[in-house]
């Protein structure tokens, strides 16, 4: 976040309640939000709510000025903690007046933008890989031997609880499920799942 004025504050304020998505990670916005006053809340939602805070802005700040800096969308979702003042500054007028700015500054700007940027893809990244952690630990936990010699996972509950022991969103329980099953770690429809590779399964486990 950068906490730099506002260069465009002949813009109307606009005054948002306590919980609304602010930001949606992974869509381009065609503005950029400078926060004035009241808390913001950084992160990642699933299922409509925010599952995973990664950080807290404050105003006055801007909120996602590195991401337009690079034409990027936003990593992370941005949810209003308290009632928030803001002002919506147009990409173009922001860039514009940047633009203004001597080139060794520009450069200073992008560069810091960029490792902003990085950080935070390197954060949202760690929880994908937490969660797939979780999950390929309850496998192992919950897995049976077979006749043949295998291992098979008998799902008793829904994924809904499942999900909810692993203290993740059925959402992100099902994204998981797709990606081993894809990598060729878990086999089968239906409640029952083989686990062909499980030396390979045990390494994504950390076990």
């Amino acid at each position: 976040m950068f906490a730099t004025p506002c260069p465009a504050p002949s813009l109307p304020a606009e005054a948002v309640a306590a919980g609304t998505l602010l930001r949606q990670r992974h869509q381009q916005p065609a503005s950029v939000l400078y926060l004035e006053r009241g808390r913001v809340l950084l992160g990642v939602r699933e299922d409509g709510a925010l599952r995973h805070q990664l950080g807290v802005a404050e105003g006055p700040c801007w909120l996602d000025a590195a991401a337009a800096l690079l034409d990027e969308p936003s990593a992370v979702d941005m949810v209003a903690d308290t009632a928030v003042q803001l002002r919506r500054v147009p990409l173009q007028d922001f860039r514009s007046s940047l633009a203004a700015l001597p080139e060794s500054a520009q450069a200073l700007l992008r560069d810091m933008a960029a490792a902003c940027c990085r950080q935070t893809e390197l954060a949202v990244s760690r929880l994908a890989l937490d969660a797939q952690v979780r999950c390929a630990q309850w496998l192992l936990q919950n897995a049976h031997g077979c006749e043949d010699g295998g291992l098979r996972v008998t799902l008793h509950q829904r994924k809904r609880l499942i999900a909810a022991q692993l203290g993740i969103a059925p959402e992100t329980l099902s994204r998981v499920l797709r990606h081993l099953r894809e990598h060729g770690l878990i086999a089968g429809t239906g409640n029952v799942l083989s686990l062909p590779q499980p030396r390979a399964l045990r390494q994504v486990a950390g076990v």
